[in-house]
């Protein structure tokens, strides 16, 4: 059963942008996006993070169409794009963005995303199609960190993940139990302290990216359906392609070893590690064993 907020009452759950938005079905679902810029620059495809829209880049757009045709998309379940119940998958995801680039760009891409976005700008640089992605750009992306059992570094059970097990509780899939006020009223006793800046707003009803978000996402990251056959490491072993990757806010609680930020120190040496790994004519190694004990700038 649908719940209050979605694309089945859009006159509850949008608001206008500036930019004409517009629809692409894969076969599978709608998925919305906008696009600036002349066809004959460089394409670039931009990512939302998880309870993001594409409008996320809405000011980038203004500075990214002088120089791309810049394309950023609502991935299924977020925006106004279709919601798959039972379908929010890595894979999934990433095929969706593969049908994008080939039927609706129709050219060779830059792709960059950030946070859970920018695990798909990895997954795109390992298994898209061979030519289709020209460069990528990971945006502080929870590369191990998302997954319930990582091969190095902290899950997404000792992140942020119980918001969004918070989210899947009280929100439950497709808004369909859509209690706020309890969400507002358990966070602070469900939720870790150092989580207090994350707790919901106390206002009269959600903020507008909750609005367009499926909170059955935040039930697939927490119990890791999400990853089901996409190991990052194996991931990031088949990457092909350059990468920008960028390392942002980050720290680790010294007593209960949990993680603010996307990623830790450690879990992004592996990142780069693993990509060193692929790259041809370069050595082999195992970055979880050679960084076991990483000395943490302070």
């Amino acid at each position: 059963m649908a719940g209050r907020y979605g694309p089945h009452n859009p006159d509850e759950t949008y608001v206008p942008h500036r930019y004409p938005e517009q629809l692409f079905d894969t076969g599978e679902v709608k998925l919305n996006y906008v696009c600036v810029g002349e066809a004959a620059r460089p394409a670039l495809l931009l990512i939302p993070g998880q309870t993001e829209s594409w409008w996320g880049y809405e000011s980038a757009l203004d500075l990214l169409g002088a120089t791309f045709q810049a394309f950023a998309v609502d991935l299924r379940g977020q925006g106004r794009s279709g919601r798959t119940p039972g379908r929010y998958t890595l894979d999934n995801m990433g095929n969706d963005l593969v049908r994008f680039i080939e039927h609706v760009i129709g050219r060779p891409a830059i792709v960059s995303g950030l946070s859970s976005g920018g695990v798909l700008s990895a997954w795109l640089s390992a298994y898209a199609p061979p030519g289709l992605v020209l460069g990528a750009h990971y945006e502080d992306p929870p590369l191990f960190t998302s997954e319930v059992n990582p091969s190095c570094g902290q899950s997404i059970r000792q992140g942020i993940g119980p918001i969004f097990a918070m989210y899947a509780k009280y929100l439950g899939d497709q808004w369909d139990v859509g209690d706020w006020a309890g969400l507002v009223a358990n966070a602070p006793n469900e939720l870790h302290p150092w989580m207090a800046a994350m707790r919901p707003p106390s206002g009269d009803g959600p903020p507008q990216n909750l609005k367009e978000y499926d909170p059955e996402w935040g039930r697939a990251f927490w119990t890791g359906t999400v990853a089901a056959g996409c190991d990052h490491a194996r991931m990031l072993r088949a990457v092909k392609v350059p990468v920008l990757f960028t390392h942002h806010f980050r720290r680790v609680d010294e007593a209960t070893g949990l993680i603010m930020g996307a990623i830790s120190d450690l879990q992004a040496l592996a990142t780069l590690g693993w990509q060193v790994a692929s790259a041809p004519g370069m050595p082999r190694y195992n970055p979880t064993e050679q960084f076991a004990a990483p000395r943490l700038a302070k």
